[in-house]
């Protein structure tokens, strides 16, 4: 913990702090804050990487355990993997490009009309979700045409073949005070 804190001042004074480098469009709230978490619990690139460090696991106990073990020590850089994978995806399909900016532009209009006053249909105020549903509704079309479904699904797939492979396969780290592990007869 002491050592997480150091290094967070040594990248303040250098002026990279979490803070100044998370885009300000994240506004305050628990998903800035979340989005910090996972940023300051990353684990080193170098050692996440290394291909000296992978190997096929002896037996279906020691898979478990790989699996187990680097996905809460690599939590953080593997949420990291998910999202350049949907930044990937995203950025490869145009359509899917032209829907996201149907449904953002939709909501910043209506962003827009709410900061004048409020929006009122049949003499009833129309609450902030309604209004992104709205937004959804008008953009849904678009993401049907663009397959943000498949889309989605192949993510999910590729998140999990790219996850479960470097887990399974990336060797354990020793930790210090580490239970007495019994090795199978």
């Amino acid at each position: 913990m002491a050592a997480e804190k150091d290094q967070q001042k040594d990248a303040e004074a250098e002026g990279l702090s979490a803070t100044t480098l998370l885009p300000k469009l994240i506004p305050s709230g628990a998903g800035r804050e979340w989005l910090e978490r996972r940023r300051a619990t990353i684990r080193p690139w170098g050692p996440f990487l290394d291909q000296r460090r992978f190997s096929r696991p002896r037996n279906l106990g020691e898979l478990c355990q790989r699996l187990v073990r680097n996905v809460e020590h690599y939590q953080s850089n593997y949420v990291f993997v998910f999202l350049g994978l949907i930044l990937y995806c995203v950025v490869t399909s145009p359509m899917l490009l032209v829907a996201l900016a149907v449904f953002f532009g939709a909501c910043y209009i209506l962003y827009q009309r709410t900061l004048q006053s409020k929006l009122v249909l049949f003499g009833r105020e129309v609450s902030r979700a309604h209004q992104y549903a709205v937004a959804g509704g008008v953009s849904f079309p678009f993401f049907w045409l663009a397959g943000a479904g498949s889309a989605v699904f192949w993510v999910l797939g590729a998140t999990l073949v790219v996850i479960g492979s470097h887990a399974a396969l990336h060797h354990i780290e020793a930790v210090d005070g580490e239970e007495l592990q019994m090795e199978p007869v």
